[in-house]
């Protein structure tokens, strides 16, 4: 049986454990439980941002892992608050923009 593509086996994958987990990567579960979500949407921002290489399977199973590393490391040395990931917490921090096209006469 042959072993499923990098993206099929992402597929499978639905929590930050899931994802440290399948690329081998050590992790503190208490960094974890605090920042799961925040962790997992860093590493999509990373990928979004610098698409991993075509056509070889192992540099792009890589390029994933080092992102991951990256956006979970982000969480050991920072907190949630101060990254903001999410919007809502960028718009917590007590500025906001509303475009003009927003503004109502």
């Amino acid at each position: 049986m042959e072993e499923p593509s990098l993206a099929e086996a992402l597929e499978e994958l639905s929590s930050a454990e899931d994802f440290l987990d399948f690329f081998g990567v050590e992790y503190d579960p208490a960094v974890v439980q605090v920042n799961r979500l925040h962790i997992l949407q860093r590493f999509h921002d990373y990928l979004a941002h610098n698409p991993a290489p075509e056509g070889d399977e192992a540099a792009t199973r890589a390029h994933h892992r080092d992102f991951l590393v990256r956006a979970y490391n982000d969480f050991t040395v920072s907190d949630a608050l101060t990254e903001k990931v999410f919007a809502v917490l960028r718009k917590a921090s007590g500025t906001a923009f509303v475009p003009l096209t927003e503004i109502k006469r």
